[in-house]
């Protein structure tokens, strides 16, 4: 099978051993993987020209985090290759969904060949429009992930992006958006609209939702104080935010954002709203 691993020097666990012993098994299981360097925003077009234009499905392998599968999934045309991944990256939240508990679970699962088809997200802006696999998030969780210190993500982690959300409480934004799907028209401060259940790592905060299944929603924190947003992160942090009171949640495809905030995709920064959000059911196939 004609096989591509694809890997960034910048995910938050890259280590050139890894890489080594991830291609050497590959080559032991007779996948004599292509070896593509990806370091988003950058997003490899003349890789994924090859990939996309192949007369076969190739097995693309994503050894990195959420943001470097993201830009995979952007690179590729739909149901044109099938993905893999390794994971190697800050947080490894698709991995968390999939229920792949590390690289050698993950090679041993390429091995297997099992694979199952899933669904993204697509989010429209003005002048791009990008596919996302677990969740785009507008408002205080935009904010957060645009403040963040990119160079301190790879040592600090998780305390990367603490840091960002202790510098956007402390140059707080009180100003609203609203969003209107076919049933609701909501007003609010952040919404984090869901493809996955989980959130930042193991946190699940919308167990409704699964990549497996096309579908979003939309959970609203409709309130601009500083304190809901410290009794969320307290339910967070308790396992509590799936019952939480402090959210509102609707489903939301052919979701219409109305005014202008910061805007993330799947750990990424992208720009500022408005926008428009849709599901793309059974993009491609992903091993299980």
């Amino acid at each position: 099978m004609e096989t591509y691993l694809f890997i960034n020097p910048c995910s938050g666990r890259y280590d050139q051993s890894r890489i080594s012993t991830v291609i050497q098994r590959l080559n032991e299981a007779g996948l004599s993987p292509i070896v593509c360097t990806l370091t988003p925003p950058d997003h490899g077009p003349s890789q994924f020209q090859t990939i996309n234009r192949s007369a076969e499905r190739p097995l693309v392998i994503v050894a990195a985090g959420d943001g470097t599968i993201n830009a995979v999934v952007n690179g590729l045309e739909p149901d044109c290759a099938t993905l893999a991944i390794l994971p190697l990256g800050t947080s490894n939240v698709l991995a968390a969904e999939i229920g792949i508990h590390s690289i050698e679970d993950g090679l041993d699962r390429i091995v297997a060949g099992k694979t199952r088809s899933f669904s993204v997200g697509l989010l429209e802006l003005e002048q791009v429009s990008r596919r996302f696999v677990l969740m785009a998030g507008i408002g205080f969780d935009g904010t957060v992930v645009r403040d963040v210190w990119l160079p301190g993500k790879r040592f600090l982690k998780q305390g990367a992006y603490a840091i960002a959300a202790i510098l956007s409480c402390l140059r707080w934004d009180r100003s609203l958006i609203e969003i209107r799907t076919a049933g609701h028209r909501v007003t609010c401060h952040s919404v984090i609209f869901c493809n996955a259940s989980r959130y930042g790592g193991s946190f699940r905060i919308a167990p409704e939702c699964s990549v497996f299944s096309p579908g979003l929603t939309a959970i609203c924190v409709q309130s601009n104080s500083r304190s809901t947003y410290l009794q969320l992160a307290l339910e967070l942090v308790r396992g509590r935010i799936a019952s939480s009171r402090a959210v509102l949640r609707i489903p939301a495809d052919g979701c219409e954002i109305r005014g202008v905030k910061p805007l993330q995709i799947d750990g990424d920064f992208i720009g500022y709203s408005p926008g428009r959000l849709m599901t793309v059911a059974d993009f491609a196939r992903i091993i299980i």
